[in-house]
């Protein structure tokens, strides 16, 4: 599942890595933008192994917080999360502590992500 979080008007990133893991054999659902109440409900019904977020606008380690504090009370502890975007490098250790799988900033190479999505899914789907 890839989600935009909260208000973040720039969606191309988000589809170009949605249509990157598509083409690599993986289901995906789109959400857009979603609230992380929404995101742990479509999470939960849609049985997700991985929820990928984007972010560009700054707000990632309040959204994620959110986010991973509601993953915790719905007990959605094994469903991994990425997060990509404006991601500074200082704030990934904040991101890993809260229980983020995996970040990437801007620039990195759609294959490196692809690669690392299917990493953490640990052979539940199948990279050509």
């Amino acid at each position: 599942m890839i989600a935009k979080l909260g208000m973040d008007a720039h969606w191309r990133g988000a589809i170009v890595v949605a249509t990157g893991l598509r083409d690599a054999g993986m289901e995906v659902v789109y959400l857009g933008h979603a609230t992380p109440e929404e995101l742990v409900a479509v999470v939960t019904q849609e049985d997700a192994d991985l929820l990928g977020l984007s972010s560009l606008s700054g707000n990632h380690l309040g959204e994620c917080r959110r986010v991973m504090e509601g993953f915790a009370g719905a007990d959605l502890g094994d469903v991994a999360v990425v997060v990509g975007g404006t991601i500074p490098p200082g704030d990934v250790p904040a991101l890993r502590e809260m229980g983020v799988s995996a970040a990437f900033g801007t620039g990195t190479p759609l294959t490196a992500i692809v690669t690392e999505v299917a990493r953490l899914l640990d052979g539940r789907v199948r990279v050509p």
